[in-house]
């Protein structure tokens, strides 16, 4: 039993292409229908063009945007690499110019940070290092030669991310707020009541209950049972369902679309073989033993190292002190979805002791309102909007800039209380990765 078990996991077993070449497909139609999207709702300009003021990652600030018309071309740029991964047409070039592109574009500005854009980046990265193109694409149109087979490990990276993605998003989910108390779902789904056919149970508390309850268990075994032959149609009809659901009642884009075609990859080879054979007429395939791949160990060792990476980087907020949920050391890339509503109110003051002046600074001033209800909840945002403030005034004045600030924050609807320490001047502290002991405790 085990033994004929394992060697379909082998690195390089030979195995079909088509759930590959089914994924490249569905990935890059989805990856252009959100660009359109992005680019017909005006938020090129709304996001990247329009504002005063950026939010850049550390270590990233030599990234920019790049204005208009640049932005648009950018644009224009990422939505035909993302033809050239969905046709398979200069694919290896194509899938490196959608990840430069895509990444750039979201380092830009870490205000529009959301879980799914750090998905496509990962999975666009990924796309590079796989030969999704060997069949079934313009490439292997061009030199005249199908090869329907690719070493294993090419199919199941893909898998064992998406099955990341989806496992730690259901173990954020195994906390107080959200089994015992339903939060943040009890304060959004009465909102939602005016939902066609189900909206009259959203306004009822068992209704949140049962969401959050569900939604922790569906994303922390279906990965398993989509893996499970058995088990695995009526788990994909529950992926349909359940983002269906979510995208019916929260405004969350193409996540649940991008989700629903990406989960096709855990389908069987026959599955997609079926669906190439209605397309491209099937001649008779020899299956090779295995697959080569130049340099497998070091691949290998790739993969151990990224995936280490992967695993780890969810767990990095037990390096902080404090309340994850308050400080957000730790918060971003780590597959937390929708598990807070947080609000909060920032007021800065501006001090220049040698030329004896202190005014008042409101962020809107500045920030676009995205960006300031971003801001007042991240305290590296925070953090970031006094510098700006400091440079501002310091280039204006010709002298030390002083920047305070007053703040209140909320988490789950319980109250408002202080955030940032009203008397540190933040013009003094540096950005980095170290404890922001300048957050003020979280007091229950």
């Amino acid at each position: 039993m085990v033994t004929n078990w394992l060697p379909t996991y082998r690195f390089n077993q030979a195995k079909h292409i088509a759930p590959l070449a089914t994924f490249r497909v569905a990935f890059g139609v989805m990856m252009l229908a959100s660009i359109i999207r992005f680019w017909s709702n005006g938020w090129i300009a709304k996001q990247y063009i329009e504002p005063e003021f950026y939010f850049p990652y550390y270590g990233f600030e030599w990234i920019q945007s790049w204005g208009n018309p640049g932005m648009y071309i950018l644009f224009a740029i990422m939505g035909i690499a993302a033809i050239g991964i969905a046709l398979g047409a200069f694919y290896r070039f194509s899938a490196t110019l959608f990840f430069l592109s895509f990444t750039y574009v979201e380092l830009i500005d870490k205000t529009n940070y959301l879980n799914h854009y750090y998905f496509v980046s990962i999975i666009a990265f990924l796309l590079i290092l796989v030969p999704a193109n060997k069949a079934y694409s313009i490439d292997a149109w061009r030199r005249k030669k199908q090869d329907f087979y690719v070493p294993a490990w090419s199919i199941h990276v893909i898998i064992l991310q998406l099955s990341l993605v989806y496992f730690f998003a259901g173990l954020a989910k195994l906390q107080p707020d959200w089994l015992l108390e339903a939060l943040p779902l009890k304060i959004w789904l009465p909102s939602r009541a005016d939902t066609p056919i189900i909206g009259s149970l959203l306004d009822y508390k068992l209704t949140a209950f049962i969401f959050s309850w569900f939604g922790a268990f569906y994303d922390l075994t279906i990965p398993f049972f989509l893996l499970w032959k058995r088990t695995r149609v009526i788990a994909y009809l529950t992926v349909i369902a359940f983002h269906f659901m979510t995208a019916a009642l929260f405004q969350i884009g193409m996540f649940p679309f991008i989700m629903v075609v990406s989960t096709l990859i855990f389908f069987s080879e026959d599955f997609h073989k079926k669906l190439w054979a209605k397309l491209i007429p099937q001649r008779k395939e020899v299956l090779p033993n295995s697959v080569g791949f130049a340099n497998p160990v070091v691949l290998k060792y790739f993969f151990i190292l990224y995936f280490s990476l992967q695993v780890l980087l969810p767990f990095r907020y037990i390096l902080y002190p404090g309340n994850l949920f308050w400080t957000e050391q730790g918060y971003r890339f780590s597959w937390r979805v929708m598990l807070m509503e947080k609000v909060g109110y920032s007021q800065f003051s501006v001090n220049i002791p040698e030329k004896k002046k202190s005014f008042e600074v409101f962020p809107q001033q500045y920030l676009t309102p995205v960006q300031e209800k971003m801001m007042n909840t991240q305290p590296d945002m925070v953090l970031q909007f006094a510098h700006f403030l400091r440079d501002k005034y310091q280039t204006e004045f010709d002298a030390e800039v002083k920047v305070f600030v007053e703040s209140y924050a909320t988490i789950n609807g319980k109250g408002s209380r202080p955030f940032i320490n009203p008397e540190v001047n933040l013009a003094s502290i540096k950005r980095g990765y170290q404890h922001k002991n300048w957050v003020l405790p979280y007091n229950q």
